[in-house]
């Protein structure tokens, strides 16, 4: 009978990529500028949630936005078009963003005059959850139309997540979408998370999120 080792991996696979991470964390709060890593799946609402964003904070803060996708240029455009510094980053391929990829994308976009950056990560719900940017909080978006059971799909993601935003919420009529089941599940998974219905197209609940915003980059640049 052939015999093998059998090799522990006590190290995660990500671990230089975390150094990174937490090199350039503390490189933002030095300089005083608040990373926010916005991640969902695909179609979820995430550039309309970040022009409502914008939208609610432009009087009183400098925003910029970091466009991250496999492809194209189309959220970069839309996001122009609302009057905010912002570029397009090009992933190559890969399904998530290194703290590194970050660095460069705000290197590019150039931070300085900044207050709050928003990083438009790419759209899913895995291996965007394993791959730690750098950023200052994270944050997911979870629509209406996707179900309440994504939490039990996808643990990882709730788990790492500051707040979830549950968007669409006046699409809340037409899905079989239970509340309550989602905030016992994600609790469960991280009990210390805020929670923010919203509707990124009526506006709904976005007082709640900027007002969230707010209390986080004061308490970023105050630290």
């Amino acid at each position: 009978m052939e015999t093998f080792k059998v090799m522990e991996i006590k190290k995660s696979v990500y671990e230089g990529n975390d150094r990174r991470a937490e090199v350039l964390r503390a490189e933002l709060k030095e300089g005083k500028v608040f990373l926010l890593n916005l991640m969902s799946s695909p179609g979820s609402g995430k550039t309309t949630t970040v022009l409502r964003t914008i939208e609610a904070l432009r009087d009183e803060m400098r925003i910029g936005v970091l466009e991250a996708d496999i492809d194209s240029d189309v959220d970069a455009k839309t996001v122009s078009d609302a009057g905010t510094r912002v570029i397009q980053m090009h992933s190559g391929g890969m399904c998530h963003l290194t703290a590194d990829m970050t660095r460069q994308g705000l290197e590019c976009l150039g931070t300085d005059g900044l207050d709050f950056v928003i990083l438009e990560n790419i759209g899913n719900l895995i291996c965007t959850a394993e791959a730690d940017t750098g950023a200052s909080r994270n944050a997911m978006i979870l629509s209406v139309p996707e179900g309440d059971d994504k939490p039990l799909k996808y643990p990882m993601m709730f788990a790492m997540v500051d707040v979830l935003l549950i968007n669409k919420i006046d699409a809340i009529s037409f899905f079989d979408f239970d509340f309550e089941a989602v905030r016992e599940r994600v609790t469960r998974l991280n009990p210390g998370i805020r929670i923010i219905p919203i509707s990124a197209k009526t506006g709904e609940g976005v007082a709640e999120w900027a007002e969230w915003i707010r209390t986080e980059v004061r308490e970023w640049k105050r630290a």
